[in-house]
């Protein structure tokens, strides 16, 4: 996600550095480069030591060390995007003004890289009309904000001023700063988790589809540049960007009516959704009780999603879909690849070691309509999610 960019990470004096310890190991963890910088006074509160042993590069504190001068001029320059957090009223109120008394200061005044924020305080200091016009001079200067969450404070109170979330962070930094521009302009539908078809107020038929490929396929085509919109079935996922679409159904039928109408306008549409192939012909108004004997379900086909697209597909549209089998494999996915019209299909096995629900990891197969195989994995979903966004660009680029 972040691989090989260049993070500059301010701290400042508040409670909230304890979060800047994962904000850097979460960064470094998604391949950025990551250099710390902090005021004297966050020493209080944070480790330099420890923040040193997880950027594995030394730690700025003050304008010079023994004989050293820290070059603060470099630091702002090597870095792709300086993100303070957390920020404290203090240094805020002195970013606004121009003051430059700490080797993190005089970094933001030479910066010139983008510069991101993410307050801490407590609410009556993040209410208070000096503090919201220094944040405006700040956003007037060209800075951005990251907004405070509302919970519980240092003070014990509740309310606004906790500075969000390292994992949120870090989101934000990739989502406004490195999506690249390979899908800029297209629209991508994906479909993801699995459905529940009901049997009664209480139970359903279901399966144990986690939804974590098809997130992860909705993330890299969102990072690729492309307008996504998700639609997922029950899962407890949230996508990693605000900026992806998401749209929640339940059954096949809310799936099916989902998709319909948001494929005419889609450039790319992947169907990873675990769908059921059945639903019960009736459903029961009040919860069925248990009683002697056996209870007996009848079960109609579901609406099949991937055909009805396929049917619909125009020839600018790339249609994706995919299989999951436990026996002849190959044979049934190509029967899936003819029978729906689709571009081509992602094969799952079963019976591939590391694949299948619930678990971060798969290994793929990918079937085109001109017969060639394509294979990946064992590797993280998320790296297959790569692999197959980044085939799709090039049956794209080859139209």
């Amino acid at each position: 996600m972040l691989q090989n960019k260049k993070i500059l990470v301010g701290i400042t004096a508040s409670v909230a550095a304890y979060k800047s310890i994962l904000l850097v190991r979460l960064l470094v963890k998604a391949g950025a480069e990551v250099k710390v910088v902090m005021t004297p006074a966050a020493k209080d509160f944070v480790s330099p030591l420890v923040l040193s042993t997880l950027s594995k590069n030394n730690v700025v504190v003050e304008l010079a060390e023994g004989t050293e001068w820290s070059n603060h001029v470099m630091l702002g320059r090597w870095a792709d995007v300086f993100v303070i957090a957390p920020l404290s009223c203090n240094t805020l109120a002195k970013m606004a003004h121009g003051l430059c008394d700490n080797v993190l200061l005089a970094v933001y005044l030479s910066a010139t890289c983008p510069v991101v924020f993410a307050p801490a305080m407590d609410e009556d200091m993040w209410k208070h009309p000096s503090t919201q016009k220094n944040i405006a001079t700040l956003r007037e200067y060209g800075n951005r904000l990251i907004m405070v969450n509302n919970g519980e404070l240092a003070s014990g109170l509740f309310g606004e001023g906790r500075m969000a979330e390292p994992e949120d962070i870090v989101s934000y930094l990739a989502e406004t700063f490195f999506r690249s521009g390979e899908l800029k302009n297209r629209k991508a539908l994906v479909t993801a988790g699995p459905t529940y078809e009901a049997i009664d107020p209480v139970r359903f038929i279901g399966n144990h589809s986690s939804g974590k490929m098809g997130f992860a396929l909705a993330e890299e085509l969102y990072m690729r540049g492309a307008d996504v919109e998700l639609v997922t079935g029950p899962t407890a996922l949230v996508p990693a960007f605000r900026g992806i679409k998401i749209t929640k159904v339940v059954s096949a039928g809310d799936m099916f009516d989902a998709c319909v109408p948001a494929f005419a306008s889609a450039d790319i549409a992947v169907m990873s959704a675990a769908v059921a192939d059945f639903t019960p012909a009736n459903v029961a108004d009040q919860k069925i009780k248990k009683q002697s004997g056996n209870l007996e379900l009848q079960l109609v086909q579901t609406k099949d999603i991937l055909k009805e697209l396929g049917g619909r597909k125009k020839s600018n549209q790339y249609l994706v879909g995919f299989a999951l089998e436990t026996n002849n494999e190959k044979e049934n996915a190509l029967k899936k690849l003819q029978s729906k019209n689709a571009d081509c299909i992602v094969l799952n096995s079963l019976r591939d070691e590391k694949a299948g629900f619930g678990i971060d990891t798969n290994q793929v197969t990918i079937l085109d309509r001109s017969g060639k195989e394509f294979r990946y994995g064992p590797s993280s979903k998320k790296e297959i999610a790569k692999n197959i966004v980044s085939f799709i660009v090039t049956q794209l680029d080859a139209k």
